[in-house]
């Protein structure tokens, strides 16, 4: 055999092993944050160009869009759209869990809520580089919080939560 036959065997393999276990040529980057923690706060400094971006995107959204992510935050609670909702980008972005009461709320608004937001929000400038990241740990945190609300140990909150 020549080495032209042994480097395309050996390419070919390693192709065929990439393919089937794409895992094992990355690193595993899902425990490594997207953002340290000490420039969260920074993300949401714009210019006044990606302020037009965000508010042109807002403006074009489909009005029953518009509605339903306002029933979703409705559903979050006054509290919850603003503090829950910066807190849990923070543990998507930073690794930073959020509390129990932020995942009490991000479940009485339901996975379909949880994830609507969760999607435009990363349509936002300052998020949307991190958009193709994001899926595992958004689902992660919202598997997360369901855990934590629907264990044993929270009977007493169902009340509180389905009341």
């Amino acid at each position: 055999m020549d080495t032209k036959t042994i480097f395309m065997a050996f390419f070919i393999i390693n192709t065929l092993v990439s393919c089937a276990y794409p895992c094992l040529g990355q690193e595993d980057v899902d425990d490594k944050p997207l953002v340290n923690p000490g420039e969260f706060d920074t993300l949401d400094a714009l210019s006044r160009l990606q302020e037009e971006y965000n508010i042109y995107m807002l403006e074009n959204l489909p009005p029953k869009y518009k509605t339903f992510l306002g029933t979703c935050a409705d559903k979050m609670g006054p509290s919850g759209i603003s503090e829950c909702n910066e807190d849990v980008l923070r543990e998507i972005l930073t690794n930073k869990p959020v509390s129990r009461e932020c995942c009490l709320m991000v479940v009485r608004a339901g996975k379909e809520c949880y994830m609507e937001i969760r999607k435009f929000m990363f349509r936002l400038y300052q998020l949307k580089c991190f958009a193709s990241q994001v899926s595992f740990k958004t689902n992660e945190v919202w598997n997360r919080c369901s855990a934590e609300v629907e264990s044993p140990s929270s009977s007493h909150d169902h009340t509180i939560l389905f009341s």
